[in-house]
């Protein structure tokens, strides 16, 4: 297993953004010698302190990528439910600039429903590459209402991070296609894995950010 380099004294700075579906709000991680932008959004039902997220904003500037935590305006309004996907895609597609601005190839990414913004906007917006975290395949019990033409569809390298016991589709669900996939083993649809599994949260986490970081040099 890898080391992780430590991150120290790394400040974030926060940035709003006005987007056609409202203010935006971006959390930068820099890092000390970036070499590209990782833009994360999170999902439908919680924000940007989700477990996965604060663990590659810590991990990866490390690695020579700046993290930029992405809050969508109906989160940066205060509001408890998402809009449709529609307005997830307006939202994003006005904080891309923004995202941009460092001069550095950007990755498109997210958790849950941001995975899915990522996947629908990569090819149109430029992005160098996508990360999906927790790719939402199917509403849990319906596997028939498949969601996987937006991955297969996103056009640019693609990374799954997907939980082994994910109700919204396991690994084994997933179809054949142009994209690397990475198992974080009993983990859900959060990466939470129970107590019988013997590993912790962090050794958890480890395995997600391990995953990230090993993948990003194929990028180039």
């Amino acid at each position: 297993m890898s080391r992780q380099p430590r991150t120290q004294n790394r400040q974030p700075r926060t940035q709003n953004v006005t987007t056609d579906a409202g203010e935006a709000r971006i959390t930068w991680v820099t890092s000390p010698a970036p070499r590209l932008v990782l833009a994360v959004g999170h999902g439908a039902g919680g924000g940007i302190e989700a477990r996965d997220l604060k663990a590659l904003a810590a991990a990866l500037p490390g690695h020579g990528v700046t993290v930029a935590l992405v809050e969508q305006p109906w989160r940066v309004a205060g509001k408890k439910v998402a809009p449709v996907p529609k307005t997830l895609d307006t939202g994003w597609r006005g904080l891309w600039p923004a995202l941009a601005a460092p001069g550095l190839p950007v990755v498109s990414g997210g958790r849950s429903a941001g995975a899915r913004v990522a996947c629908r906007t990569a090819t149109e917006l430029g992005a160098a590459a996508v990360l999906a975290l927790s790719f939402p395949l199917h509403p849990p019990g319906k596997p028939e209402k498949s969601r996987a033409d937006e991955l297969l569809g996103a056009g640019v390298p693609t990374l799954v991070v997907q939980g082994g016991n994910d109700p919204f589709g396991r690994p084994d669900e997933f179809p054949p296609g142009p994209y690397a996939l990475a198992e974080v083993d009993h983990g859900d649809h959060g990466f939470a894995v129970p107590k019988r599994s013997g590993a912790t949260e962090e050794q958890t986490m480890r395995v997600v950010t391990d995953a990230v970081a090993g993948w990003i040099p194929s990028l180039g």
